[in-house]
């Protein structure tokens, strides 16, 4: 992966403000991923989570835990669909591993590291999203280069 798509994470504008609800893009293959995403974002903010505001107030007034759920949803909701209704399988990096990379190939000190949890339920796919979403959000996190690879085992490398 290129420098950008190892930087890229799912990082919201500043909470309470009049863009709390979008996700920040920057250069780089990675704007589609983001783009699908966000999607699935305004949808949770505006139609699903229970407020008293309006919608337009819905969007603006998001804070901080808001939009970690907001993240959550829309992970869970993409990747249950990439698993055709029946799964979902989220990728996380766990601690250093010290091994040896076969002949012939190169470790990254990334992908070595990942680890794949599944789930047959949506609902529980989406608490440990919720649980881990600062996996997803963190600098450093190599978090849609995460959701990515959760993309691709979800939906199954048969399919």
């Amino acid at each position: 992966f290129s420098r950008e798509w190892a930087a890229a994470r799912f990082r919201f504008r500043p909470p309470h403000s009049g863009l709390a609800y979008a996700l920040e893009a920057g250069k780089g293959g990675t704007r589609a991923i983001l783009a699908a995403v966000q999607a699935h974002i305004i949808t949770y903010l505006l139609f699903t989570r229970e407020t008293e505001c309006t919608h337009l107030e819905r969007l603006s007034r998001v804070g901080q835990w808001e939009q970690g759920q907001a993240l959550a949803t829309a992970l869970a909701e993409t990747l249950w669909a990439a698993g055709g209704g029946g799964r979902a399988v989220v990728c996380l990096v766990t601690a250093p591993v010290t091994m040896m990379p076969h002949q012939g190939y190169r470790a990254s000190s990334f992908t070595e590291r990942i680890r794949l949890f599944e789930f047959s339920e949506k609902a529980a796919a989406q608490g440990f999203i919720s649980d881990h979403v600062n996996c997803f959000k963190g600098e450093g996190s190599h978090g849609v280069i995460l959701f990515l690879f959760s993309l691709l085992f979800s939906r199954t490398l048969e399919r």
